[in-house]
């Protein structure tokens, strides 16, 4: 008797709990139903809306600068190129160290070249 009671008892434990829980689970679902973001419909409306404006050829005016096109670079005088030409063909040559014609030799000067200090202004001590 003791067994069938027990044995009652947990058939009626097992069913009250079967039962406790499906009405937990039926009470959650209508939560679980999605509720309105009233900030996302609005957002979501808004891009929905938005119309850009149409770009105009005028738009770029003012932000831009026109273009032009140089001018072109002058050409050189052909009779100044051939008297150039001749002037340096008819010079001569430097080369360092040689003398020129008519010329002195130039003396190499000493870049480094200490001044004297005049040792009688100042009387030793």
């Amino acid at each position: 008797m003791y067994q069938s009671i027990r044995a009652t008892r947990l058939a009626a434990a097992r069913i009250t709990l079967q039962q406790a829980g499906l009405h937990r689970r039926t009470l959650f679902i209508p939560t679980a139903v999605r509720q309105a973001d009233l900030v996302q419909d609005l957002y979501i409306r808004e891009l929905k809306a938005y119309k850009p404006t149409p770009v105009k050829a005028s738009d770029s005016e003012g932000h831009v600068q026109k273009f032009s096109k140089p001018a072109p670079p002058r050409s050189p005088e052909e009779g100044d190129i051939a008297n150039d030409l001749k002037a340096y063909e008819d010079q001569q040559v430097e080369v360092e160290g040689q003398v020129a014609a008519g010329g002195t030799s130039a003396t190499e000067e000493d870049w480094f070249e200490e001044e004297e200090e005049e040792e009688e202004a100042h009387p030793a001590h």
